[in-house]
């Protein structure tokens, strides 16, 4: 069963940036509304597609790699290939967005 793995600026290379898989990362916070409407997407699209890295970051507590992409709004989510942002999408998407963002990162 596969599931969204927390990670934190001090983590966040290993995590993410050495991972030569595709590794989608939601940036949130635990306070935002929007975050709370995707997170259970998330996690469901985490047992769809199994190929796939899902991981997320409380931009509260690790304000560092936050910053270091440029967060300024959440959640954002940041499709990564090969340690590299290939895909960057602000705000929370319905499950058909976040599927076709996914696939898109596939491709």
């Amino acid at each position: 069963m596969a599931s969204v793995a927390e990670t934190s600026d001090s983590g966040f290379k290993a995590d993410v940036l050495e991972v030569k898989e595709l590794v989608l990362v939601d940036f949130f916070a635990p306070w935002c509304g929007p975050c709370k409407q995707v997170a259970p997407l998330i996690e469901e699209m985490a047992k769809e597609f199994t190929n796939v890295k899902f991981v997320k970051l409380n931009t509260d507590e690790n304000p560092h790699t936050a910053q270091s992409y440029r967060i300024s709004g959440i959640p954002t989510l940041i499709l990564f290939k090969d340690g590299q942002p290939v895909k960057v999408e602000v705000g929370a998407l319905n499950r058909d967005g976040l599927r076709e963002l996914i696939k898109s990162g596939l491709n």
